[in-house]
C-alpha cells in the first residue's frame, strides 16, 4: 500500500491526544477505506440503474464495465444495494 494521497478532515473525540496517536488513527482509518473502496468490494455492494432502457443491472461484470469506462450517461445511476 502506498502512502495516502488524499485530503482527509477527521475529528477526534478526545481532546488530549499525542500527534503519534493522531497519525496511527489516520493511518488505520487510510487502510479502511483502501480495503473499502477496492472495485471488488464497491461492485459487490452496487447495482446499475438504466433509466433509458429500464433496466437494473447485479452482475459483476456489468457494473465493473461501468466503472471503467469512467464515460457518465444519462440517466444511468450507481444506486448502493444497502
Amino acid at each position: 500500500m502506498t502512502k495516502p494521497n488524499r485530503d482527509l478532515l477527521v475529528m477526534f473525540k478526545q481532546e488530549l491526544m499525542t500527534p503519534q496517536a493522531m497519525e496511527h488513527e489516520v493511518t488505520l482509518l487510510h487502510e479502511l477505506l483502501f480495503t473499502v473502496e477496492r472495485l471488488d468490494n464497491v461492485v459487490k455492494a452496487h447495482e446499475l440503474i438504466d433509466l433509458n432502457r429500464y433496466k437494473i443491472f447485479r452482475k459483476d461484470v456489468e457494473i465493473k464495465n461501468f466503472l471503467r469506462q469512467r464515460k457518465e450517461k444519462p440517466f444511468i445511476f450507481l444506486n448502493n444495494r444497502n
